[in-house]
């Protein structure tokens, strides 16, 4: 079982806190232009801080070397902005600033470190255990009472900051991450079926989750849009494997959205499911002209009935664009990370939280 939240007396606890605030940044000044990941880390935030811990806050964005590799100075503006509290932006990890600022912290205080990833070992692909030799881990974790892991969508990675702190202090999943597990648990064991999965976009990495999704008996139809069903038709492995399981376009608006025919029979298909998971577009929907098919899709899927379950990078930003997030059952903050829990793969960091449970 995961260790929860609701296992420890935080109360005035000092503790480190993992959270996914990589957002996607404006080109030309770096400014936070989508905010919803931080929106998402918001309630473990406020629980701990009701609880007066003092909260070590540690997170990334970009990788090192592309564009969008900045400090986090502004994730904790915006933080500081929806829970009306102060957020104190430290430009040290384990250094001595930090170490200070972390010392003079008093109950209740919330302190946001610079991007992990400045962290040359941040990204080594290495155990809990060697990660915990860190010397990141070595110099922080004494300062701490408590680990809380709240970074799903970087559940996926064995990095330093997301595992190595888990087998030297008492850990926990936080709110989100809590969440994340419970409902796609849910659409893989528990969800009444017909359960109908519907892909779309450009990723022909998912043709190995649809194999692995057909294999295994979770779903019961898979829908294929976007240039993926390009992929499908040139597949003969998968088409032998998915007879009468899945289906795909059969016209398309210029290859660049599905046609009205292909929009009829999808939405038929989403008219018999108890439940539904959505995992990219239907086409370019970015472009006017070719946004019908997402459109049409996703208002089915959001309309359905069904116990609806959606996520990736591109199906979140349709979603918000066409303003059906309140209408889905669970919009997941995952994508790797998520796909890997569906094709039935360990994810390091719950490995990690169920292996040193204390």
């Amino acid at each position: 079982m995961l260790p929860k939240m609701k296992d420890f007396d935080f109360s005035e606890k000092s503790v480190i806190l993992r959270l996914d605030l990589n957002s996607p940044l404006d080109p030309k000044t770096l400014k936070i232009i989508d905010k919803w990941r931080i929106e998402k880390a918001i309630p473990t935030i406020l629980e701990l801080k009701e609880k007066k811990a003092k909260q070590i806050i540690i997170a990334h964005q970009g990788r090192p070397g592309e564009w969008d590799f900045t400090d986090l100075k502004e994730h904790a503006n915006e933080i500081e902005k929806i829970i009306k509290e102060n957020v104190n932006f430290v430009d040290d990890i384990y250094g001595e600033k930090a170490i200070d600022e972390i010392k003079k912290m008093k109950k209740g205080d919330i302190i946001l470190l610079d991007n992990v990833r400045k962290i040359k070992e941040e990204m080594d692909k290495k155990t809990p255990e060697e990660h915990a030799k860190s010397e990141f881990i070595r110099k922080l974790s004494p300062l701490a009472d408590a680990f809380v892991n709240d970074a799903f969508a970087s559940a996926h990675r064995s990095h330093c900051s997301l595992v190595g702190f888990i087998p030297v202090l008492p850990s926990f999943a936080g709110l989100l991450m809590e969440k994340e597990v419970e409902m796609i648990g849910k659409m893989l064991n528990f969800a009444e079926r017909p359960r109908v999965f519907v892909f779309g976009g450009n990723k022909e990495d998912k043709i190995e989750m649809i194999k692995s999704l057909i294999d295994r008996k979770i779903a019961d139809k898979v829908i294929i849009g976007g240039a993926l069903g390009n992929a499908f038709l040139k597949d003969v492995s998968l088409r032998k494997i998915a007879e009468g399981k899945i289906v795909y376009p059969v016209d398309s608006v210029e290859d660049r959205d599905i046609g009205e025919k292909t929009i009829d029979i999808f939405e038929e298909e989403i008219s018999r499911a108890n439940s539904i998971f959505l995992g990219g577009p239907m086409g370019v929907f970015e472009e006017e002209k070719y946004r019908k098919g997402t459109e049409k899709i996703f208002k089915a899927i959001a309309n359905s009935g069904a116990f609806t379950l959606a996520g990736g990078g591109h199906t979140v930003a349709a979603i918000r664009m066409l303003g059906l997030e309140n209408k889905f059952s669970y919009v997941s903050t995952g994508g790797g990370a998520m796909e890997r829990f569906l094709m039935g793969k360990d994810l390091p960091v719950i490995e990690a939280l169920i292996k040193f449970k204390r």
